[in-house]
């Protein structure tokens, strides 16, 4: 139930404590690094969106049943994603500034990932046996009151398709048309513009649980040595 916030350069640490005592289960930055927003477990759990600086709670959303996976900000920082436990079944796109969800849809896969696009039009999902790309269409979202529902085109597998894909992380830079995976036995995969597993690599590890992307370290080759 607390975040703890370590400054490395003054090596201090920090601590946001959530007040509904449900254990936290997921967390992502805001691109500014202003705030966080967290999942919870638990019955009715809540999406909550804390002020770094002030240590305060900022926003609570509530829609999921069981528990949440996974979060992460849109990259202009207007949309927060948020996928529920399998359970749950509920991908929800909240405007969380005005509490309210834009768009939502169904999956029915164990989700464990997700990642925005550059440009905040897309978002990606990823888990057992899923890969999945969402399209935010931004004229509806932003005019529309009621929720609409999310479009959603699952990656073309081929021959992985049977995988764990355990992270994903959408390309920055000249890389922006890729999506980037990596599977729980070591692959590491690139998804064309197309959705289509391109190519991948194995990593030679006994086993991977997630990994970051940087824009220089990308490169087409697919070469092994620039991740972390």
């Amino acid at each position: 139930c607390v975040i703890i916030l370590l400054n490395p350069r003054k090596n201090k640490q920090h601590h946001i404590f959530n007040s509904s005592r449900k254990a936290i289960t997921t967390l992502a930055f805001a691109p500014d690094g202003k705030y966080v927003v967290t999942g919870e477990s638990g019955h009715m759990p809540a999406v909550r969106v804390w002020e770094v600086s002030e240590h305060a709670q900022v926003a609570e959303l509530q829609e999921h049943k069981y528990g949440v996976s996974c979060v992460a900000f849109s990259p202009n920082g207007k949309y927060i994603v948020s996928v529920g436990y399998q359970h749950d079944m509920m991908v929800n796109v909240w405007n969380w500034k005005k509490n309210v969800v834009v768009a939502a849809n169904k999956v029915s896969s164990k989700v464990t990932a997700v990642s925005f696009s550059y440009d905040s039009s897309y978002f990606v999902t990823a888990g057992n046996r899923h890969v999945k790309f969402w399209y935010l269409d931004h004229t509806k979202t932003s005019k529309v009151n009621a929720t609409v529902p999310l479009l959603g085109r699952s990656g073309l597998l081929g021959e992985l398709r049977n995988n764990f894909f355990s992270d994903v992380a959408c390309g920055r830079g000249r890389q922006s048309s890729s999506t980037f995976c990596i599977t729980s036995s070591g692959l590491l995969c690139e998804f064309n513009d197309r959705r289509l597993l391109d190519k991948w690599v194995e990593l030679r590890v006994s086993q991977s649980s997630g990994y970051r992307l940087q824009k220089k370290n990308v490169t087409k080759d697919m070469t092994p040595n620039y991740f972390m």
